[in-house]
């Protein structure tokens, strides 16, 4: 071989990567995904937990609305929820309660009252 054919060689040689060095880097790819799904999972969790709360905030306005015109909270069926929030409103002649649901957090139920017992409606608590 000439010398001229030797260089190309070994400079290409330099330019290519080993098995070894690939696996390292998909191995490091692999730790960052570990690391960044559950923090996104959490993200949207709380996404959801906040939309609820929002819904259950605007029950609150619509309600006392509802109660400036016509005295009372019975015979009211709550305003319309945003998407896959499940949304319940059980009002009577002094008071109500709302409840929220989300189909992609199952087991969480946020709620809110008004009432003589429960006394002025504050945040909505999720449990």
């Amino acid at each position: 071989m000439s010398r001229r054919m030797r260089r190309r060689m070994r400079r290409r040689r330099r330019m290519a990567f080993t098995m070894i060095e690939l696996l390292v880097v998909i191995v490091i790819l692999g730790v960052l995904a570990a690391i960044a799904l559950p923090r996104f999972a959490d993200s949207k969790r709380k996404a959801y937990l906040a939309a609820m709360k929002s819904d259950l905030r605007n029950v609150v306005s619509a309600a006392e609305s509802h109660f400036a015109e016509d005295g009372t909270y019975a015979n009211w069926n709550g305003p319309t929820p945003t998407n896959q929030i499940t949304l319940t409103f059980v009002g009577t002649l002094d008071g109500w309660v709302a409840t929220a649901s989300h189909a992609a957090v199952p087991g969480i139920v946020c709620r809110i009252e008004r009432g003589p017992a429960a006394g002025a409606a504050t945040e909505p608590v999720c449990q």
